[in-house]
């Protein structure tokens, strides 16, 4: 049975490209006719991934839910049962996004399979709604970027911090950060600490477990296709569903569950949304080759001297948040700079962006967290979990987006996928 299911799955893959690289799909609100959206009519949606965030995101941006995918059948029937609206339902995502009536595809997955949908769905001619982190490595964040400009869709990763809600312990949105550090008023180059004392957490409990027992597989779940793209490890209940992040074949603990939510922030207000760190220093125990562990602290140098400080242990107590020759900014946005309110006053705002996936989607503009500047927000969490990995330190080329001098850290800038998937 797995090998006529294996072979059917190489058969649909493949029928699946041909059809795809011989015609162009043209999403059906730029079509006129019956298949016409006008703009103050409703977008459509379909979730991939409905055991957990996927079911969160059902009522955003008043964008109904039309089909949704799931490898485990009680998911599936749970989310179902969720939405009033009668939906279609699937098994393999790749059914989906063949739908006409779908036209935003939010993937909810574990990380692993993140740039495997989202190339997919966009060759599919659908827009991308993804969670973070945007995808499982740096090879992969690249193919998803070319494959966004290739076939002209619109992307969103899921963090918001960088244009609304407070960012955590900061007592503030990101804006007046922007608007500080781009005043010149803390001066050049900057410190960035991140840690507990602004709110932060590691959620060092998404640790793995070493040494896992096999288990029997749930009847309702399909382990092989949950694996995906991942090498084959024998079923255990830790591996999936709520604890599959303390695994590195399918996510990175909290650095890869929260990096992006703290680092992206930073790297806008940084003016790095375009280049990437050339150091990464770490402090841990050595890591196991399966089960993610702890940390105690990262930290990322940019060529001009910028650092960000990832602190693991919560020693940095009394420290500023931001730390420049001229200037400190505290939690709280308390600051060592008198009358700091009036000064800024005096410089503009930051650049104004698209916060409303809808609106990108309609007018076919860039969103304010798009494929690229979310590839490299990635970067910075992905190069992390390399140097984590292999236990030391890494110098990294922003220019070539790989490590310079260490065959073992690239040859993890794509993980090798099982057979037949393909990125």
């Amino acid at each position: 049975m797995e090998k006529e299911h294996s072979q059917s799955r190489r058969d649909f893959i493949k029928k699946t490209s041909t059809v795809l690289a011989g015609i162009t799909i043209v999403p059906r609100f730029v079509l006129g006719g019956k298949g016409f959206l006008a703009p103050s009519d409703k977008l459509t949606k379909a979730v991939i991934g409905v055991g957990g965030m996927g079911v969160n995101h059902f009522a955003y941006e008043n964008t109904p839910v039309v089909a949704i995918c799931d490898v485990d059948k009680k998911h599936l029937a749970h989310a179902a049962g969720m939405l009033k609206n009668k939906v279609k339902t699937f098994h393999d995502y790749r059914e989906l996004i063949q739908l006409p009536e779908v036209d935003i595809v939010h993937i909810a997955t574990p990380p692993h399979w993140h740039g495997i949908i989202a190339v997919d769905a966009a060759a599919a001619g659908k827009d991308i709604w993804c969670e973070k982190p945007m995808t499982h490595s740096i090879g992969e964040g690249k193919r998803v970027m070319e494959a966004m400009e290739q076939h002209g869709r619109i992307f969103r990763l899921n963090t918001w911090f960088r244009f609304k809600d407070i960012f955590y312990g900061m007592g503030t949105t990101v804006k007046p950060i922007k608007k500080l550090v781009d005043s010149g008023l803390l001066g050049w180059p900057l410190t960035v600490r991140v840690g507990k004392h602004t709110g932060f957490d590691w959620k060092f409990y998404w640790v793995g477990k070493e040494h896992l027992t096999p288990q029997p597989v749930p009847q309702e779940l399909d382990y092989d296709t949950w694996l995906g793209p991942a090498q084959f490890k024998p079923y255990n209940k830790h591996r999936v569903h709520q604890t599959f992040r303390g695994y590195w074949d399918y996510d990175g603990g909290g650095l890869s569950d929260m990096g992006q939510h703290y680092l992206d922030p930073i790297q806008y207000f940084l003016g790095k949304d375009e280049t990437s760190p050339v150091l990464v220093e770490v402090d841990a125990p050595q890591q196991h080759p399966d089960a993610v562990g702890t940390w105690r602290r990262i930290t990322y140098t940019y060529a001009d001297g910028c650092k960000i400080i990832l602190d693991g242990e919560g020693k940095d107590t009394e420290v500023p948040y931001i730390e420049g020759p001229k200037g400190k900014l505290y939690p709280g946005f308390k600051s060592d700079i008198p009358d700091l309110e009036r000064k800024l006053a005096a410089f503009p705002d930051p650049a104004p962006q698209i916060t409303t996936f809808t609106e990108s989607v309609k007018t076919r503009r860039p969103f304010a967290l798009n494929e690229r500047n979310g590839y490299h927000s990635c970067t910075i969490v992905n190069i992390g979990m390399v140097a984590l990995r292999l236990g030391r330190s890494l110098r990294f080329d922003p220019e070539k987006q790989e490590f310079i001098g260490d065959e073992a850290a690239n040859r993890m800038l794509m993980p090798v996928m099982r057979a037949p998937y393909t990125i």
